[in-house]
Parts: structure tokens; sequence; C-alpha cells
């Protein structure tokens, strides 16, 4: 199998945290592809970046899809650029949060996402909103910048530890999803410490993909999913024209 994993930031760095905790958990014989996207923002907050991410994102697709992958991951818990990902390729396009909300509902009657900034709470909770999740799931926000993160020197993992132990006391919850492909390498190190299940949705994602690759399933393109109407795009956006795309994805 070859997974498609694509950070719509320009992070390189992420891609490699993202990448590596995708790799931890693919069955043998899977290939990750991990792709950085060459436009756009460094890091993803709050819906402007989303939107600017997302051409960035499709061409790392497109090219994806011409190197043989069977499925594609978005390496960021906004699930950026999701819908128009799905409508473009033919293969299954897989969200983290979407991943990660789908795999704690199998262990959790309750659950909560502790993201990054506060301006990426609301999003997220519209997601949740939207997987059918909202009567279980509390959202939560550590008030940090994604790029935080990477820097040792920052408070960013004492301000994730006390959110999760917040999330613990005040929503009930019996598992925590951390809400960030950053973050993608602590899953073990809170799993220890707090003594709860942790959903990384990297590598919830992968093992979806998978799932979905072995039942030979792909994206239904009959209505919501449609490949794109062949029309003329002007300006910056001249490239992406469907038929100037690998649309066949």
């Amino acid at each position: 199998m070859r997974i498609l994993l694509v950070n719509p930031n320009t992070t390189a760095s992420m891609t490699a945290t993202a990448a590596d905790a995708a790799r931890r958990v693919a069955a043998k014989g899977t290939e990750i592809l991990p792709r950085t996207s060459k436009m756009g923002p460094a890091s993803i907050e709050g819906y402007y970046d989303e939107a600017l991410a997302v051409p960035g994102l499709l061409q790392e697709i497109a090219s994806g899809a011409m190197e043989g992958a069977q499925a594609t991951i978005i390496a960021c818990f906004d699930d950026t650029g999701l819908d128009a990902a799905r409508a473009m390729a033919n293969m299954p396009v897989i969200g983290l949060c979407e991943a990660a909300v789908a795999t704690a509902g199998f262990i959790a009657q309750r659950f909560s996402i502790v993201t990054t900034m506060e301006r990426s709470r609301l999003p997220i909770e519209h997601l949740v909103q939207r997987y059918g999740a909202a009567n279980r799931c509390t959202v939560r926000a550590a008030d940090i910048p994604v790029l935080s993160l990477e820097d040792p020197t920052s408070n960013a993992r004492t301000r994730l530890r006390a959110e999760i132990a917040t999330a613990l006391r005040e929503d009930r919850s019996d598992a925590i999803i951390l809400g960030c492909a950053g973050m993608a390498d602590l899953v073990d190190a809170f799993a220890k410490e707090f003594q709860v299940p942790v959903i990384d949705g990297v590598a919830a994602a992968v093992k979806q993909a998978e799932a979905l690759i072995a039942l030979g399933l792909t994206t239904g393109k009959s209505n919501a999913y449609a490949s794109p109407v062949h029309k003329p795009y002007s300006g910056l956006l001249a490239g992406f024209q469907p038929d100037a795309m690998a649309i066949s994805a």
C-alpha cells in the first residue's frame, strides 16, 4: 500500500513529525509518502491560513496520485481542504480530525480534544458537530502557537499537560485526542502520564487509510464529491483549472 501524507503548511519539520508517527503504526508493506506544501502559511491557525493552504495541498495530492498513492492523509487537524480534495481525487482522502473522532467513538463514551490556539477551537467544534460527536466531545485550547510545539524552550508541553488534566477532571472524559499534527510525538508520554487512551489523528488516519485500501473502497463521485466541472480559471489560479490538474488522482 502507498499512502500519501500531505502537510498543508510549509514547515517541513512538522511533516517529518507526522511522517514518523505514521510509520510507527503502518502495517508491514505500507509505504508512507510524506509531502510538504510548497505554498501557503508556515502554520495553520484559523480560517484565513486554512483557505490559503488549500491550493498547495491540492497540488501535492495531484502529484502524489501520479506517483501511485492509493490514499491521502491531510496532516492538519482542521481537516484543511478535505472536501475540495475529495472532489478532486478518486482515491480516499482522510482528515485527522474525522479519523481521530471516529476512533475515539469506539473506545470512549466521552472524550476531549486538546488543540493549540483558541482561534482553532471553534472551527474544530464545527467539525466535531459535522462528524456527529458534539454530544460526546469537548474541545479545549491550550492557547499555544503551533510553531511553539517545536521550540524546546517554550512552555507548550506544560500548558498541554495542564489542559489535559483539566479536561479529564471537568469533562469526565475517558480519552484524549491531541488536536494538532505537531503533537503526534507526544502521544506515548501523555498516555503514560495520565493513564488514559491518547489518540493522535495521524496514527488513526493511517489505519483507516489501510482499511479503505484493503476493502477496495474509493470516494463516491455521484453527488457532493463529483469531479470538478471543467471551466476557465483565471489569474494566479489558472494552473488549478480542472483539466490542468491531475483530476484522475
